[in-house]
């Protein structure tokens, strides 16, 4: 079959597949966001706690439970990663250095994965469960909590109740256990299952002995695969038990698979666009959202598939295609799918190296980033991220036509707009003053592999995955300093509750104020040419903040 056809016959596929899930699992993920019905099992859970179910928080509570959470998260990750060697099923591996445990400790707490070790070769099975497991499934349904107190904020005064929730969000704790018992277990279990029949491994064994294509034979590390490979897509997270990550057969067997962890990647993702429009009662509203994200992501789709499949360079063009670091098994169109969808969302999974890929098709990972992963972005993370771009979106067309901007009947006031500002301008700051940190003190330098602008992209990459939350890297660095996890564990935690904060901080100011009736002059943001303007307003507002850095690295490295 033809490369451009087998490119376009899978993302075919992926589109039918989403377009028959998505609004079924939107219409769920709303009911229970909107339910005030606890199952016996939360109730437990909610006793264990001892916390209240059914109190509606002030943003200020509602943040502070989300990063007192994530504080107990982090603290008991570290210690977890730093006492291994004395615990079961250590796998005989010993304790991560303290520089190290903290990288990963906030790593996977911030829903980024970022892995300076090697997963086989250093994380125990009792670690591997117990601890960056768990912290997939948390920190993910985190960011849905997030995003349904977002949606609330803007639904309060529009049909449920009329409640004028004087800065009232909803219940953290009640979020976060739905998100989990509800949405991520059923589906995890089923996945499992599906990958445990198509040969993914799922084994507590630590090692098995297999027999080489030479004849001879090789003891290789094995572990319960199957299991963390399905919350690791499903959740955005993407840290892999082996070190090649999707890459390796025992995670990622075959191309069926291989299409079923794309899937997983996107589905809550869009869902959340779909269940945002059930919560606001405006369907129309979610469907505008989910339509930019499906836009910017086939756009950065078909760039990377075009760069792949072209293999622009000396190399690739003398070799016949740019298969260096990919899989034969997937093949580069299906390697250019993959990272496209991880680098649109914040998952950081990998079934090619990225550091292999040509250098447009590099800048475009990079880019697919520093768009803020809105395409569709994190679960629960991209929703709230897109949202607060179509903020903008309004409040630009607002000025241009000389009235007071509002979206959902809510107005966009200096107090919004500055908070805002806020959400828009942290990332980009954290990136590039990261940037500019690594390649100011030597220690940085120190990592890469390559000189030149492919080196600066390496450097640029990690800072980028760190502070957009994502977890993927450039192979070439060697991350695994004192000075890189610590620069990275301090943009991972600033890239993910900064803006957190600032997201429930704006909810709290739609919560309590009430809708304005819509008139002659209000914007419609449910229709294509809205769809238009949000997506040119991504590109220009977010996307042009990089472009002197992208300079540096990808852009010249194309042109040379």
């Amino acid at each position: 079959m033809n490369a451009v056809v087998a490119a376009v016959l899978q993302i075919v596929v992926l589109i039918a597949a989403l377009a028959l899930t998505v609004p079924l699992l939107g219409r769920y993920l709303a009911h229970i966001y909107t339910s005030e019905k606890h199952l016996r099992a939360e109730k437990v859970a909610y006793r264990v706690l001892r916390v209240d179910p059914d109190a509606d928080q002030h943003w200020r509570s509602y943040a502070l439970a989300v990063l007192g959470f994530s504080l107990v998260g982090v603290l008991f990750l570290y210690l977890l990663a730093r006492t291994q060697q004395w615990l079961p099923l250590s796998l005989g591996f010993d304790r991560f250095p303290s520089d190290g445990a903290w990288n990963t400790a906030v790593s996977f707490v911030a829903n980024t994965n970022w892995q300076w070790y090697s997963g086989e070769a250093a994380a125990g099975n009792l670690l591997q469960m117990a601890g960056l497991t768990v912290q997939n499934f948390v920190s993910a349904a985190v960011g849905m909590a997030v995003a349904a107190a977002f949606a609330r904020g803007l639904a309060r005064g529009r049909g449920h109740g009329d409640k004028q929730g004087r800065g009232r969000v909803g219940n953290f704790w009640a979020d976060l256990v739905r998100g989990v018992v509800r949405v991520q277990l059923p589906i995890s279990v089923v996945s499992a299952l599906v990958l445990i029949a198509s040969g993914t491994m799922q084994t507590l064994r630590s090692h098995q002995t297999i027999s080489t294509l030479g004849g001879g034979e090789q003891t290789v590390t094995s572990a319960a695969a199957a299991s963390q490979e399905v919350i690791k897509e499903l959740g955005t997270n993407g840290g892999g038990i082996f070190n090649v990550n999707s890459a390796h057969p025992w995670e990622n067997p075959t191309p069926f698979t291989n299409m079923l962890e794309i899937f997983l990647i996107l589905i809550i993702p869009f869902a959340m666009a779909w269940a945002f429009g059930l919560i606001v009662r405006d369907r129309r509203q979610g469907g505008a959202i989910l339509a930019t994200m499906a836009v910017l992501l086939l756009g950065g789709t078909a760039l990377l598939t075009w760069a792949e499949l072209a293999g622009p360079g000396t190399a690739p063009q003398l070799a016949g295609g740019a298969m260096e670091g990919k899989e034969t098994r997937f093949g580069e169109a299906a390697s250019a799918l993959f990272a496209a969808a991880t680098t649109g969302t914040s998952t950081g999974a990998v079934n090619a190296m990225h550091d292999s890929l040509t250098a447009p098709g590099g800048g475009v990972t990079l880019f697919m980033m520093m768009l803020g992963e809105v395409a569709p972005g994190g679960v629960g993370s991209g929703l709230y991220g897109m949202l607060m771009l179509a903020i903008v979106t309004v409040f630009l067309c607002g000025l241009m036509v000389g009235r007071t901007p509002e979206y959902l009947g809510k107005k966009i006031g200096r107090h919004e707009i500055s908070l805002v500002a806020v959400y828009i301008l942290v990332t980009p700051i954290l990136v590039l003053v990261g940037a500019a940190v690594a390649v100011s003190f030597p220690a940085g330098p120190e990592g890469i592999l390559n000189s030149g602008p492919h080196g600066f992209s390496e450097m640029l990459y990690a800072v980028t995955s760190a502070a957009n939350n994502n977890g993927s890297a450039f192979g070439g660095l060697t991350s695994g300093t004192p000075f890189w996890n610590t620069l990275l564990g301090v943009l991972m935690l600033f890239g993910r509750f900064a803006p957190l904060v600032v997201v429930l901080a704006l909810a709290g100011r739609f919560a309590s104020t009430r809708p304005l009736p819509v008139g002659a002059g209000t914007l419609p943001t449910h229709r294509p040419l809205f769809v238009a303007l949000l997506t040119g307003v991504t590109l220009v507002v977010v996307g042009l903040t990089y472009v002197p850095a992208l300079a540096l690295g990808p852009i010249v490295e194309s042109l040379s």
